[in-house]
């Protein structure tokens, strides 16, 4: 029976492996709609993209962004500024973008564009601090996709949100596990309402990948300053040596945990965009393959008991 079972696992990820090797025709005729180009995924998505032959349209948070693309990239890609948070912004590249595309309609955009800070226990944040962060990494990513989904239709092409595992799972406090659960929501949603236009969306859930997303400097920054706006009776809760703790941690574990093989992703992304029978959902990363997604599937319990095992101590518990 064992053997009868592992053969029909092989079987499947055999047929599977077969089925998403074809790629679309082409691809100079198709226009890809990235945002967040700047650095990581983005700027590596787009570059990859373009050496394959799509026509790229790279949105950049920043002047620096867009020339760096422009000076490497071929005459097919087209930089231009993107603000995510900003309906404005994101119009006027909607309409510029329609312009281009014509009655071909828009092949894909790559909702890949968003941030990691502040992060921290959620006592330690404002509402400012959620409603920053939801701009960009939720109402971002819903703004820019409804700004071009009727050219999508027209093209019958597909949608491709970058959430996280920890969309699934939330092992840290504060907005970011909040926004990514919303991308994740309203990426299952959209999948079910576009599948009669015959429009594809589909998730990137990595796991841990040395980013600006992942920079401990930047983490641990983070944390101090969010540690000094607090009111003194929350930082007693916590106590004088929790700040080195979490600092501690942040290099020890951060850097560890993360992969630097940024390709891992960005293969994801391009086969996303490019293969005729593409996956609904990816899991770059072994973190996220053999840790987060089983973590997320077990008994809340369970999943409370070990992130609880391996969580910063507190001077102040409840009796």
């Amino acid at each position: 029976m064992f053997l009868y079972l592992l053969g029909l696992v092989g079987l499947f990820y055999l047929f599977r492996w077969v089925r998403e090797q074809p790629r679309v025709s082409d691809r100079t005729s198709k226009y890809v709609y990235v945002t967040g180009c700047d650095s990581g995924f983005g700027n590596l998505l787009a570059r990859h993209l373009d050496k394959l032959g799509f026509r790229v349209i790279a949105g950049c948070y920043t002047e620096k962004g867009e020339e760096e693309l422009r000076k490497s990239c071929s005459g097919n890609l087209t930089a231009t500024h993107l603000d995510v948070t900003s309906k404005e912004s994101t119009a006027k590249v909607a309409a510029m973008i329609r312009d281009k595309v014509g009655e071909c309609g828009l092949w894909a955009v790559v909702n890949n564009a968003g941030v990691a800070i502040p992060t921290g226990p959620c006592d330690w944040h404002n509402i400012e601090d959620y409603k920053s962060m939801l701009a960009v990494n939720l109402t971002g990513v819903i703004g820019v996709t409804l700004s071009v989904l009727p050219l999508i239709k027209k093209a019958r092409g597909r949608v491709v949100n970058v959430a996280s595992v920890f969309g699934r799972i939330s092992p840290v406090g504060g907005p970011y596990c909040v926004s990514k659960f919303g991308v994740e929501a309203f990426n299952d949603s959209l999948r079910l309402n576009m599948a009669p236009f015959g429009v594809k969306v589909l998730c990137i859930e990595p796991g841990f990948f040395k980013t600006n997303v992942t920079d401990t400097e930047i983490h641990i920054k983070n944390v101090k300053t969010l540690w000094d706006r607090l009111p003194q009776d929350v930082k007693d809760d916590y106590g004088t040596d929790y700040v080195p703790n979490a600092v501690k941690t942040i290099k020890e574990k951060v850097g560890k945990m993360c992969d630097t093989d940024l390709m891992k992703v960005v293969g994801c992304m391009e086969h996303a965009v490019s293969a005729v029978w593409p996956r609904k959902r990816y899991s770059p990363g072994w973190d996220a393959k053999l840790f987060w997604l089983p973590l997320s599937y077990m008994p809340s319990c369970v999943a409370d008991y070990l992130m609880q095992k391996e969580a910063i101590p507190i001077a102040r518990k409840a009796q």
